[in-house]
């Protein structure tokens, strides 16, 4: 008996010796494993931080260039008179500082909003190449001028506001006798001159005629000497034209408020908190012409018989039809207060897949 277990004791140590061999052969195989998978990981890790930091330099570089995008804006408010563009440039000025842009007014000679060629030259190089005043919001009572007729490729953004064309006009009616709040003791030009709108239709004045009706027109049309002929129906459809393709937002005086949330949303650069400003600041409604007195329904009727009229009405109706299709994609009203709508598109099935 005693000998049987000697000799099986080799056996056994045999069988142990073959199983130890087999369980380091695969520890090593797991071991080998094991290795191959962490350096899999940190290639993998090392493409992921790689690609993070390239992300990261994209990204870096598209904030650059939007930002030097937007260092580089220019507006341009060729205001028309009467029709709210001090109240509402009095908000851009406010803003300036807080959002780091530059307010200039193109004052031109007597108000001429017609510049000479060599003047149309020097303000369109001044836009373009005076990189000081960028950002920049240039306003004045300047009729719409064309740059691309000066070999320019990067155009300014243009905005308006009008009016309906009988206010407009009443309004500077009185506003050439009686001034306003915003500087009183200002002079004017018909100062002293006490006769009504309504008496001046009535015995047909040269103030109220309805050739002074024509205004808004020429403004969007511009520098072409059509442009400034009373009563051209070319000069009318060219408005139309400059309106829709020149334009990125022609806001109307009766519903201002609207017009700057949406320029708001579009620009933040420039109209970040305006809304507010409108809303709240002192300056909302500053400039009111004094003494007006609003005209009769006779007085407005015999305006309306005019062509001019339903030329300048019917350039007014266009407008507030763009102004309206806009604010309804962009606005919405709940509980008499105004709110923007929010981002309503978004990106999917981008290709080529990113590994």
């Amino acid at each position: 008996m005693a000998l049987w277990r000697m000799m099986m004791l080799p056996k056994y140590q045999l069988l142990a010796l073959l199983a130890f061999a087999v369980a380091m052969v695969f520890l090593e195989n797991q071991i080998q494993k094991l290795e191959e998978s962490r350096g899999k990981l940190e290639r993998a890790i090392a493409r992921h931080e790689v690609r993070a930091v390239d992300d990261h330099h994209v990204q870096e570089g598209m904030r650059e260039v939007m930002a030097d995008e937007e260092d580089d804006m220019v507006v341009i408010y060729n205001r028309v008179p009467k029709t709210a563009s001090t109240s509402f440039t009095n908000i851009a000025y406010d803003l300036c500082s807080k959002n780091r842009y530059h307010v200039l007014h193109i004052n031109t000679t007597k108000n001429n909003p017609v510049m000479s060629m060599q003047d149309q030259v020097r303000f369109v190089k001044n836009v373009t190449s005076w990189k000081e005043m960028k950002p920049a919001f240039y306003h004045g009572h300047v009729s719409f001028l064309d740059f691309t007729k000066f070999g320019v490729t990067k155009k300014p953004i243009y905005i308006n506001v009008i009016r309906d064309p009988i206010e407009r006009l009443v309004s500077y009616y009185y506003f050439l006798r009686f001034g306003d709040d915003y500087r009183p003791g200002l002079r004017r030009r018909k100062q002293g001159d006490k006769k009504t709108f309504d008496e001046c239709v009535a015995a047909g004045g040269s103030d109220c005629a309805p050739e002074k009706l024509w205004l808004q027109i020429p403004f969007f049309c511009g520098h072409y000497s059509e442009c400034w002929n009373i009563g051209s129906h070319w000069a009318l459809e060219q408005a139309k034209y400059n309106l829709v393709n020149e334009y990125m937002l022609v806001g109307v005086t009766e519903e201002l408020e609207d017009f700057v949330m949406m320029l708001e949303a579009a620009l933040p650069r420039f109209f970040k908190g305006a809304t507010e400003l409108y809303r709240t600041g002192k300056k909302s409604h500053l400039r009111k012409t004094s003494e007006k007195k609003p005209p009769t329904k006779e007085s407005i009727a015999r305006l309306q018989q005019s062509a001019i009229w339903k030329m300048e009405n019917e350039f007014y109706e266009f407008a507030l039809e763009q102004f309206q299709f806009a604010r309804a994609h962009a606005v919405r009203e709940k509980d008499g207060e105004l709110y923007l709508l929010a981002q309503n598109f978004f990106y999917e099935k981008i290709y080529p897949k990113t590994t």
